[in-house]
């Protein structure tokens, strides 16, 4: 199907109305389930919610928050939707009153880039707000608002977050800052991994959808050579043209997509610990990051996104997933030996974090082995 590419437009050529680079109609053919999970796929996820001051529930492109202990070896120009740096009292007061001499000349400015963080009564007895310090607010050409948009802007200095503690109430003032920065991304890498992952969809076992629904999509990843079938199989990402987690190799069943795991089941007591019986929403198969997300690179990206097992990325954890084709390159053969013959059943990572069979089986270190030739 060709594309209009007026002013880099993706509808259809010959489309009538207005010009789209990023036209979600293209993946209207799936189901409201469906495109409600395309939709959270291009949500941010905080980490530590409300009491980091995170937003929930908004589009990756938009501004971060960037923890003042994160920010060396931070690209800040990476993100193009805006910054804001999170400071913790302790760290930007030597005592009550008084704030370190770092922040005199290294560019953070509270009330500007920056902004507190207080959690705790105590953090605030102890090293209380600056006189004439304000609470975090949000202003639109000068009136207080309540929710982003464009055009409104952040003022004030501090943000209250400060838990409940004996006959004391939980207290919240100041607007959430931002969202949690390793899951930004841009509006244009957010749409094409949108796409990319709707047409996983299509390509699921027991998919309802024919392959001529998903012409547009592939027009537009083919257009910006993320489409690439012989590198997908490589990859992991599909076996014999269907979707696959890269982690397991097992071929993903369309009604995964949106089944919750079920705790009778052995594996998902793997996640127990993280989840409560009865009360968990999470569905068998979620998003999934083959290289983890980090603050210093923006990795949610067309090139590294897929559809996953929940509990293979709970085995995963912060670690890359490396498939079969990465690590015959990286040529590290595991085996063993016995009764003088050495036997090799597997390919192995530099780090030895993942090893992988000749089939693709996988075995993942869960522990890091600290243990030093003198121990």
């Amino acid at each position: 199907m060709p594309l209009c590419t007026v002013n880099g437009c993706r509808r259809l050529a010959a489309h009538t109305g207005d010009h789209d680079p990023y036209p979600t109609r293209a993946w209207d053919f799936l189901s409201e389930k469906d495109k409600k999970k395309i939709v959270k796929a291009g949500f941010a996820t905080p980490r530590g919610g409300e009491k980091g001051a995170y937003q929930n529930h908004v589009d990756r492109s938009n501004k971060v928050i960037l923890p003042f202990e994160r920010m060396a070896g931070v690209d800040l120009g990476n993100f193009c939707d805006g910054y804001v740096i999170r400071l913790f009292p302790d760290q930007y007061f030597s005592e009550a009153h008084k704030v370190k001499q770092e922040f005199l000349s290294n560019g953070v400015v509270v009330g500007e880039n920056a902004f507190v963080l207080y959690r705790t009564y105590d953090q605030q007895r102890d090293l209380p707000p600056l006189d004439g310090w304000q609470v975090r607010r949000l202003e639109y050409e000068g009136r207080i608002v309540t929710r982003r948009s464009a055009g409104v802007v952040d003022r004030g200095h501090y943000v209250l977050r400060i838990a409940a503690h004996g006959n004391r109430p939980e207290i919240v003032k100041g607007p959430p800052q931002g969202i949690f920065a390793p899951e930004y991304c841009d509006q244009e890498s957010n749409f094409l991994s949108k796409a990319l992952l709707a047409w996983l969809v299509t390509r699921t076992v027991d998919s309802p959808y024919l392959s001529v629904q998903g012409e547009w999509l592939e027009s537009i990843l083919l257009t910006e050579g993320i489409l690439d079938f012989e590198e997908f199989e490589r990859r992991g990402l599909t076996r014999n043209g269907l979707t696959n987690c890269p982690l397991c190799l097992k071929q993903i069943r369309y009604s995964e997509l949106n089944d919750t795991i079920s705790f009778s089941e052995e594996e998902a007591l793997l996640n127990a610990g993280a989840q409560v019986l009865n009360a968990t929403r999470s569905t068998i198969v979620n998003l999934f990051h083959v290289q983890p997300l980090t603050y210093s690179d923006v990795c949610h990206n067309a090139q590294n996104v897929a559809w996953g097992h929940a509990i293979c990325n709970t085995k995963l954890g912060q670690r890359r997933c490396l498939s079969l084709h990465e690590l015959e390159e990286i040529g590290i053969k595991v085996g063993t030996f016995h009764d003088g013959r050495f036997q090799t059943f597997a390919w192995a990572s530099q780090s030895f974090e993942m090893l992988r069979s000749p089939r693709g089986a996988v075995w993942i270190m869960i522990t890091s082995d600290h243990l030093t030739a003198e121990d």
